[in-house]
């Protein structure tokens, strides 16, 4: 029987998991980082928590004769992807990153692209007095040493201090509708967003609703895929590379 270890966490992984449960001759288990406190449980097998490094990965790889990694986590969990390559290196499992497209500016946008979130709080608050920030309740902190600046916060969970002075916290999760994002951006006189370059449908309409009013949106670049692994960008091209039927 074949093994697979899914680094997920993600709606790409939780597909992937669906489209691959059950399948005969292979066991599929599905590996969360914790960092949730209620996350959304994939299909089969599941393990919560890290494993130590690259080394305790490696480790695990071997215990469990994994015989196939996809790498499917968040396009900014940059540290658990080098993990997975340097176990991968070490092992020898094959290894794939399944990474969502990142998102397109298109006309009419009016987007800052930078490469952190410490170079996104550089920008402020010259640019924006109330601005809406979607970049992760981990991310929040980056932002605490700025004053004269009103912060809408997004996140699944509450942050940990550090936190802005003038913080109003949202707790929500995606999918969101537009009609939703335009409200929202309007009743609370946002006028600028933050946000990461995580791609995907279920957080998009921001950027949208943002373009139509014409704001201004910060948005912090994604760390690049370790050198050397395959990339794909669906569900469909990870089952191709795992060489099993759609």
């Amino acid at each position: 029987m074949r093994h697979l270890l899914i680094l997920g966490g993600t709606t790409e992984g939780r597909t992937l998991a669906a489209a691959l449960d059950g399948r005969p001759g292979l066991r599929v288990t599905s590996s969360l980082a914790g960092r949730v406190a209620h996350p959304r449980l994939p299909a089969g097998q599941v393990r919560i928590g890290g494993f130590g490094g690259p080394e305790g990965l490696a480790d695990w790889l071997r215990a469990e004769r994994v015989d196939a990694v996809v790498d499917a986590t968040h396009p900014f969990a940059a540290g658990i992807s080098q993990n997975a390559a340097l176990a991968a290196a070490a092992t020898g499992v094959p290894l794939l990153v399944l990474r969502r497209p990142g998102f397109t500016a298109v006309d009419g946008d009016r987007w800052l692209p930078v490469p952190s979130l410490a170079a996104a709080a550089e920008q402020l608050p010259r640019r924006g007095e109330r601005v809406f920030l979607t970049t992760g309740r981990q991310g929040i902190a980056a932002f605490a040493h700025l004053d004269g600046v009103h912060f809408l916060a997004r996140a699944v969970d509450p942050p940990e201090p550090p936190l802005p002075p003038s913080f109003e916290l949202l707790l929500d999760r995606g999918p969101f509708t537009l009609d939703g994002e335009r409200a929202l951006l309007r009743e609370r006189g946002i006028d600028m967003l933050v946000t990461k370059d995580s791609g995907g449908a279920a957080t998009a309409p921001k950027l949208t609703a943002a373009r139509e009013l014409r704001l201004p949106v910060v948005i912090v670049r994604r760390p690049p895929v370790p050198d050397g692994v395959p990339v794909v960008p669906d569900v469909e091209g990870a089952v191709r590379w795992l060489g099993l039927p759609g």
